[in-house]
C-alpha cells in the first residue's frame, strides 16, 4: 500500500472527481436512513446499517462502475479475530490501570446479552465501519490520507456527541479511537481489522467488563463494576472510553500503528 496523498492533483474537475463520490454517498445514506425512520422500521441500528449499505453499493455502482476495493475480501477475514484480540488487550489494559489506581473493582454479573449482540452491537459496528472507514473515507484517503484520517475521525467523534453522559475527555478518546481504527484499515487496506477491533472494543467494555459503552448501559454483563472513583480515571457513567487512562492506551496503540504503517510504506517504496 502506498501513500496516495500526492496522486490526485489539479483544479475543479479533479476536485469534483475526489469529492463527488463521498457527497453522493452521504446524500444516499441520509436519504435512506431517514426513509427508514419515517417508515418506522424496527431496530434503529439495523436501519442505519441498511442505509449505509445502500449508499455504499449505489455510490460504487454510479461513481466507480461497480468496481472498488472496499477491503472485505474473504482472504482477509482472519483479521476479524485478530482485531477482537487486540481490542481485548487494549481495553483490558485500561481496565487493569483503572483497578490499580482507583477503588473500582469487578463483581459477578448476570450473563452475556445475546439479544443486544444481534440487535445493537453487530449492526452498530457494521454501520459505523462502512460509514467512517468505507467507500467515502477510502476515496478521501486516496486523495489525502491525513485529511481523511483526521477529518473522518472528527466526524466519528461528533456522531457520539449526543450520547448520554458525554464529556470533553470522552470526545477526545472517541476521536483517538477513530484515528486508531483508520490506521488499522490503512495497515492492510482491509475493513475486517478495524471491524474486529471495534466489535471487540465494545463487547469487552460493556458485556464483558460491565462498563457503560459510550453511555449505553448493557442489559446483561459477565462482570459488573463495583465501587467508584474519580470520573477522569474510571470514565464515570460514560464508561471506560471516558477515562484518561484510556487516552494513554489509545495514544500508545496509535503510535504503534503509525510506526508500522510508515515502515510498511517505506518497504514497498524500496
Amino acid at each position: 500500500m502506498s501513500d496516495h496523498s500526492s496522486e490526485i492533483r489539479g483544479g475543479p474537475a479533479r476536485s469534483s472527481f475526489v469529492f463527488g463520490g463521498p457527497a453522493l454517498f452521504l446524500a444516499l445514506y441520509l436519504a435512506s436512513f431517514f426513509a427508514g425512520l419515517f417508515l418506522r422500521f424496527p431496530y434503529t441500528q439495523w436501519v442505519a446499517f441498511a442505509a449505509v449499505l445502500v449508499a455504499t453499493v449505489a455510490s460504487i455502482r454510479l461513481c466507480e462502475g461497480g468496481r472498488w476495493p472496499l477491503g472485505l475480501s474473504v482472504r482477509t477475514l482472519h483479521h476479524v479475530p485478530v482485531g477482537v484480540l487486540l481490542a481485548v488487550v487494549l481495553v483490558g489494559s485500561a481496565d487493569l490501570a483503572v483497578i490499580g489506581s482507583t477503588p473500582l473493582r469487578h463483581g459477578s454479573g448476570s450473563g452475556f446479552p445475546l439479544r443486544e449482540l444481534a440487535a445493537i452491537y453487530l449492526p452498530a459496528v457494521c454501520h459505523e465501519e462502512l460509514l467512517f472507514r468505507g467507500y467515502a473515507f477510502q476515496k478521501l484517503w486516496r486523495w489525502n490520507r491525513r485529511v481523511a484520517i483526521l477529518g473522518v475521525s472528527a466526524a466519528f467523534a461528533l456522531l457520539h456527541g449526543w450520547n448520554d453522559w458525554i464529556t470533553p475527555l470522552a470526545l477526545v478518546n472517541i476521536f483517538l479511537g477513530g484515528v486508531l481504527l483508520s490506521l488499522a484499515y490503512e495497515r492492510f487496506t482491509s475493513l475486517w481489522l478495524p471491524a474486529g477491533i471495534h466489535l471487540g472494543w465494545n463487547l469487552m467494555s460493556g458485556p464483558v467488563l460491565g462498563y457503560p459503552v459510550s453511555g449505553f448501559i448493557p442489559s446483561e454483563t459477565i462482570f459488573t463494576v463495583v465501587g467508584s472513583g474519580p470520573s477522569g480515571l474510571t470514565g464515570g457513567p460514560f464508561g471506560i472510553e471516558g477515562s484518561g487512562l484510556m487516552t494513554v492506551i489509545e495514544l500508545a496503540a496509535i503510535g504503534a500503528f503509525a510506526w508500522s504503517n510508515a515502515r510498511g510504506r517505506m518497504q514497498r517504496a524500496e
